[in-house]
């Protein structure tokens, strides 16, 4: 097993981001709560070539803060990787010498798409908590949209980590026939009461933060900066494991152990988390980090007990993949959405992959996580033609 930090070797070069409006005017977005948004803009971008027969398309669901610019480098931001750039690319597992693969900012974010800092066209001010609650089932009606905005039907794979999973699992349960497999990566279909305790404590250091003001920061000036780095660096320790952050930093002094001692940064690990936190200001909003987080607390697909009926009959394949040193969503949360796609009859396969780091290992490469995802996606490319014609 190997692990490497993100690199722009071989990417897909200089990519640019796109920007449609998908809902507007006579056609708003209705939310699976019933609640409508008049206009909704989504960022997106597209890497590799759609084939004639326009079946060769993979979309990629980001985590939590993550954003489109899932790989190459981005023309406008010092040419900075992305966020995936170790998973997509030419002859990486999401290989865009095969695939035309489309990935996009998710609804509620901050990166582009229409969230809850955007202006309401009602009003002409950001929405802030007038902003409606969301779904997962929400992200999928949108990344559907812009399917159809980009004249794309099929899907020969949906994948996600961490909540991306999540939106790759509603996708395949919701709409199987449009979707060939599902990739679902150290994610979970029901967060337990500690997950929920560590977005609640999230939310609540951003809300008590004086910055925050109601939700109306962006009207008066104000920013709940403190609270959002906070969530940020308690965010950080969940996706590290005890292994990955005693081999980084141990109890390693930032500066040295006869340095003048007290409440400050005094350990290489307080400097890393600080560093997380004040990076992250600068490229994530409050609000988002708010409806985000609280869409993962309520997620809870098989709340149904045939909610998987449907992608069995299709007979799309599912992967799921763990990391034995993740413990934000550890092993046990992928066991049980395998349980239950076997339990209603889905074709699934599932890993649990060997890795120090931690939740963030699936942002990583690990020679044999990528060897799992891209054996999948090659078996998934060869068989479907036959199951097309089976059909």
């Amino acid at each position: 097993m190997t692990s490497r930090p993100q690199s722009a070797e071989d990417s897909v070069g200089i990519v640019e981001q796109c920007t449609v409006r998908l809902f507007e005017g006579e056609r708003p977005l209705v939310l699976a709560s019933g609640a409508v948004l008049a206009e909704v803009d989504v960022a997106y971008e597209t890497y590799g070539t759609l084939n004639d027969t326009r079946d060769n398309a993979i979309f990629i669901c980001h985590a939590l803060t993550g954003d489109a610019h899932a790989a190459g480098l981005h023309r406008d931001d010092d040419h900075r990787p992305g966020w995936w750039d170790t998973m997509i690319g030419p002859g990486k597992p999401i290989d865009t010498d095969r695939f035309f693969v489309i990935a996009d900012n998710l609804l509620g974010g901050c990166q582009g798409t229409t969230g809850p800092a955007s202006t309401d066209p009602a009003t002409g001010r950001p929405y802030g908590l007038d902003f409606p609650l969301l779904q997962i089932a929400d992200f999928v009606t949108v990344h559907r949209a812009l399917l159809a905005h980009l004249g794309v039907e099929q899907l020969l794979s949906v994948v996600g980590g961490s909540m991306g999973g999540m939106q790759a699992l509603q996708w395949a349960l919701s709409f199987p026939e449009q979707v060939g497999s599902a990739v679902i990566i150290a994610a979970s279909s029901r967060l337990n009461a500690q997950n929920i305790a560590f977005s609640a404590v999230a939310r609540e250091s951003i809300m008590r933060d004086p910055g925050f003001a109601g939700g109306r920061y962006l009207e008066v000036g104000t920013s709940p900066d403190t609270g959002l780095s906070i969530a940020r660096m308690m965010a950080h320790i969940t996706y590290q494991s005890e292994a990955g952050m005693n081999q980084k930093f141990g109890r390693r002094f930032q500066f040295g152990e006869d340095a003048r001692r007290g409440f400050g940064v005094d350990f290489a690990v307080e400097s890393y988390l600080d560093h997380q936190g004040r990076v992250f200001l600068s490229r994530f909003d409050a609000l988002s980090y708010l409806y985000l987080t609280r869409v993962m607390d309520y997620f809870d697909p098989f709340a149904d007990d045939d909610a998987a009926a449907a992608l069995a009959e299709v007979g799309s394949p599912c992967l799921v993949l763990s990391f034995d040193s993740d413990w934000r969503f550890d092993t046990s949360h992928s066991r049980a959405i395998v349980r239950e796609l076997e339990r209603q009859r889905v074709p699934v396969s599932f890993r649990e992959i060997r890795s120090p780091w931690g939740h963030d290992s699936f942002l990583l490469t690990i020679d044999d996580y990528h060897r799992t995802v891209a054996a999948f996606l090659r078996r998934v490319a060869e068989e479907r033609p036959a199951k097309e014609t089976r059909r």
